[in-house]
């Protein structure tokens, strides 16, 4: 009997310890999951050999201004470094929370809406990525032909339009500015095209225009201006203040003249572009990532190198930086 009670108090002491120690494991993985700055994948700069950007069609702004960030942050680091074809914005933060990718463009939009857990990302919130940086202004664009017919958004109704990909950054900008102008997604024959489908198909006459949200001059549009006359739909100052109004992380924008060969200023709205990171990224190399772009971006050939300023990195973010890019924007303060 006393063996049997010696044995009982050995197991149910071991049960014990057993217990605790759970418990104290998962009390440690709530706490680094909560650093993030690298601390919760456990990875040091060292275990990166290579990072990938997510950008977006090839016709689009992201994908050549990725391939100039990944030359910088190569050098920079000395970790190699490439930009990836891409769904864009919404398809980039889902990769990024599935771990597809370290780096990805996404307009500041999309971002807040996917740590917020609304509109396209309703029921799936990512809490897993955190801000390198604001870039440039990502213009919302309107597009047909002077064959078309089409000169506000009020001729859009019964038309074959591009809309970007459902849940897509362009997708959610489509469906807003009709919503601004009482038009619904029914009131048109809404086609769900990348930018060089839409360009192929405005110039084969399959559609009729075309929403591209993207920094101006666009690829797609530029090449679409090399065979039509391309016509950008204003929205007009009255329009711009009711969407901003609703939606404040809209500004107003405009086309310039020149631009794909108008003859006047068309004005619009944007939103902005800017890099998302995993939090998983270590600090010190988030911190140098950072400093290869914003210290170079004066050596940035494409038009929208003009707006990367590291005293405009922080504008118009609206979720968490990452501590390595909040520290080298401290610097540069």
């Amino acid at each position: 009997m006393k063996n049997n009670k010696i044995k009982g108090i050995a197991i149910l002491s071991i049960f014990i310890l057993l217990l605790l120690s759970a418990c104290g494991a998962k009390e440690g993985e709530t706490t680094t999951k909560e650093s993030g700055s690298g601390e919760q994948s456990g990875k040091t700069k060292e275990d990166y050999k290579f990072l990938s950007i997510l950008t977006g069609g090839t016709q689009g702004t992201y994908y050549p201004l990725g391939g100039t960030f990944a030359d910088l942050i190569s050098k920079e680091t000395g970790i190699k470094t490439t930009a990836e074809v891409s769904q864009a914005s919404a398809a980039n933060m889902t990769a990024l929370q599935e771990g597809t990718g370290e780096v990805a463009f996404v307009q500041t939009d999309i971002a807040f809406y996917a740590t917020e857990g609304t509109f396209m990302f309703e029921g799936n919130k990512i809490d897993t990525i955190s801000a390198l940086g604001a870039l440039y202004p990502e213009t919302v664009q309107l597009v047909t032909t002077d064959k078309s017919g089409i000169k506000t958004f009020e001729d859009l109704k019964g038309k074959k339009v591009s809309v970007g990909a459902p849940g897509s950054g362009t997708y959610a900008n489509a469906e807003q500015l009709l919503e601004i102008h009482g038009i619904k997604m029914d009131d048109i024959e809404p086609q769900n095209l990348d930018f060089g489908e839409s360009q192929d198909s405005l110039q084969a006459g399959q559609i009729d225009a075309a929403f591209i949200t993207a920094g101006t001059p666009t690829g797609a549009v530029e090449a679409l201006n090399a065979v039509a006359n391309v016509v950008i739909v204003p929205v007009e100052d009255a329009k711009a203040d009711e969407l901003i109004k609703k939606y404040p992380y809209y500004a107003k924008d405009v086309v310039p003249s020149g631009t794909y060969g108008l003859t006047e200023d068309v004005p619009t709205v944007s939103v902005l572009a800017m890099l998302a990171v995993s939090n998983d990224l270590p600090e010190d190399l988030v911190y140098e990532m950072t400093k290869a772009i914003y210290d170079n971006a004066s050596s940035i050939t494409h038009a929208k190198g003009k707006f990367i300023k590291p005293e405009t990195g922080l504008e118009g973010i609206g979720i968490p930086v990452h501590p390595g890019a909040q520290k080298y924007f401290d610097e540069v303060k």
